[in-house]
């Protein structure tokens, strides 16, 4: 089972040899595509060769490129990620407004549970208001209760003026975080025959990934939670490597102990078959 998220930091090349991937630099490495869940290209000053890019593709290995700062800018997406992709994408076309719409409303009120949790542990007064708006959350969350829980959230982990706009290190963590986050959804996504571009409740034609946005909510309390726990003065290599380190955190899904890599599998699965079953009964959220 796959499990390994690899990252390449420095100067490089990758080749590709009966069943690894050679990571060459003044000493070589090797390491078996079956081990590997990510690979995250960090610095543009790597080289690899085109079957290589091939082979992780056939793995469905998800790759993410950094820009100069080093900041996630792009993935490698499969064109096709089951034998069944067209007839997946007719499905997901013709999905029921209404199943739509009772998803997300599962989701919102699980994202914002999630919010609640985490103030309540550190004996934050907002945790209560919080928990008060999932009673308030009606179908399709037609009244933003997302929104209004936000807010009072990241008052709550990171003070009365931090905002999401601000240009500092706790704004970049969280980014990065979601950036990977994504990333990790999108393989899902694709991997299960469906199409990133329609989503449930996104739908911005600028946005290719309408459904990993709608998907992953849940998931980023994951996230803040590491963040919050780092309050990092800086984000640089190592803090990057920390919160990269999340997607090997374990969670509880369906009664069971997963990474966090193998409960959003489990999870989106149980979304699709949510939608096509039209039962939300049969979503399945993580615990902590």
């Amino acid at each position: 089972m796959s499990w390994r998220t690899v990252v390449i930091s420095n100067n490089a090349k990758l080749d590709y040899q009966m069943g690894y991937m050679v990571v060459r630099r003044m000493d070589t490495v090797k390491i078996h595509l079956s081990e590997m869940e990510t690979l995250i290209i960090e610095s543009t000053a790597v080289s690899l060769i085109a079957a290589l890019l091939s082979e992780l593709s056939k793995k469905k290995i998800k790759v993410i490129f950094c820009d100069e700062k080093r900041n996630p800018s792009s993935e490698l997406i499969s064109y096709y990620g089951s034998h069944d992709t067209s007839a997946k994408i007719r499905t997901q076309i013709n999905w029921k407004d209404d199943i739509k719409k009772a998803v997300w409303t599962e989701i919102v009120t699980e994202k914002i549970r999630k919010q609640a949790e985490y103030p309540e542990s550190l004996n934050c007064s907002e945790s209560g208001m919080l928990y008060g708006y999932i009673s308030e959350v009606q179908f399709a969350d037609t009244t933003n209760r997302e929104g209004h829980a936000a807010k009072v959230y990241f008052n709550a982990l990171f003070g009365l003026d931090f905002t999401r706009t601000e240009d500092n290190s706790t704004n970049a963590a969280l980014n990065y975080g979601y950036s990977l986050l994504l990333s990790a959804f999108n393989r899902c996504i694709t991997s299960n025959g469906y199409m990133t571009q329609i989503g449930l409740f996104h739908d911005n034609i600028f946005n290719p990934f309408n459904l990993a946005s709608d998907l992953m909510e849940p998931f980023r309390p994951i996230v803040d939670r590491k963040v919050k726990e780092m309050n990092p003065v800086k984000f640089e290599h190592n803090e990057k490597m920390e919160v990269v380190s999340i997607l090997q955190n374990e969670v509880v899904i369906n009664g069971r102990s997963e990474f966090v890599n193998n409960a959003i599998k489990i999870y989106c699965k149980s979304i699709f078959d949510a939608i096509n079953n039209e039962d939300i009964s049969e979503i399945r959220f993580y615990k902590l």
